[in-house]
């Protein structure tokens, strides 16, 4: 188990990310849904991570109710706001958002005090908790000002009452994460699709920032979307169609994982793991078989040859940490800044 910045909340190294059970891009049947967390929980996991945007607070109600009947103590938990449901009228379904549930709410972009409130109060509800141990601002990117005036504020206060035990920012862009880290005394945040084998946008600050401030990084997309667990013509690189140049890169790294006798995406997540700031990696999946697979590859040892060839080809950065290297441990956390 891994801590989450100063907070006591720990979390395993592998995680899950529960947008696949609030039905992303395809439906997946309730007992699908539980089994995929029961198989997670058979694996080892022990944090599991969510929000209201998933399915229009499906993926929310699935995990609450799959996790019911483990103790509350034996696990952790995360939401995020920023994206409060309102009851809504257009009918239809959600697929616009990525979700194929019916289109029962709108969202409503809300990163004010007392929308970081009611959504969290939303959130346990569906959850059937009375708690949950982390908080993200969840997508901030167009709502910086609000966000960090307003929102960041409001969970600072949850976590000197005791309401939540971490908090923090979740995004698909390592610089506004940055300022995070930087600007205010968040515990983690969670990173997605910006630290894998074929992007390293957040080892230029975000990372080296983290490991500064004592802060914690998750790492969520280590597949990129689908193009690092299955590289092929038409494959998904950060949802939308991969381009050649990086469809090539994947191929070749593809290429070398053969033949060392290993696979990409266990390339992928060991990657992620290697960099001393991360404390866990968050999976997607929709089906035990998808939990038990990563679950495998996580576990599944890749060897020193495979980071030599590709160190070789130029696929990685010289100062980007593969796994078996000796790098320096995060700093202990540094007294919290006031916000700006």
């Amino acid at each position: 188990m891994n801590r989450l910045g100063r907070s006591e909340v720990e979390i395993t190294a592998l995680a899950l990310g529960a947008a696949g059970i609030g039905n992303l891009f395809t439906e997946v049947p309730d007992e699908q849904a539980q089994e995929t967390v029961g198989a997670a929980w058979d694996e080892g996991i022990r944090y599991f991570d969510t929000a209201p945007h998933y399915g229009i607070g499906l993926s929310e109600r699935r995990l609450g109710a799959a996790l019911r009947e483990h103790p509350r103590s034996a696990y952790t938990i995360s939401t995020k706001v920023g994206r409060r449901l309102e009851p809504g009228d257009a009918g239809g379904d959600d697929l616009a958002n990525g979700f194929a549930v019916p289109a029962t709410h709108r969202r409503v972009w809300d990163f004010s005090a007392d929308g970081v409130r009611r959504s969290l109060d939303a959130s346990l509800e569906r959850l059937g908790l009375d708690r949950v141990d982390v908080v993200y601002l969840h997508d901030p990117d167009d709502h910086a000002e609000q966000a960090f005036r307003e929102g960041y504020p409001a969970l600072e206060k949850l976590r000197s009452e005791g309401v939540v035990g971490a908090i923090g920012a979740g995004m698909n862009q390592a610089e506004m994460l940055t300022r995070f880290i930087v600007d205010t005394d968040v515990d983690v945040v969670l990173c997605a699709g910006r630290y894998t084998l074929l992007d390293q946008g957040a080892l230029t600050d975000l990372l080296p920032a983290a490991q500064e401030r004592g802060t914690s990084v998750v790492i969520g997309g280590a597949f990129n979307s689908g193009l690092l667990a299955d590289p092929r013509p038409g494959a998904t690189y950060n949802y939308t169609a991969a381009q050649p140049e990086v469809l090539d890169r994947a191929l070749a790294l593809n290429a070398m994982a053969d033949r060392h006798g290993t696979t990409l995406r266990a390339a992928a997540l060991a990657f992620c793991a290697a960099h001393p700031a991360v404390a866990g990696v968050l999976v997607g999946a929709r089906s035990p078989h998808e939990v038990r697979d990563c679950a495998e590859q996580f576990e599944a040892p890749v060897p020193a040859a495979f980071w030599q060839e590709v160190r070789e080809a130029d696929l990685l950065p010289a100062d980007a940490p593969v796994p078996g290297e000796k790098a320096s441990k995060p700093k202990e956390p540094k007294e919290p800044k006031e916000p700006s």
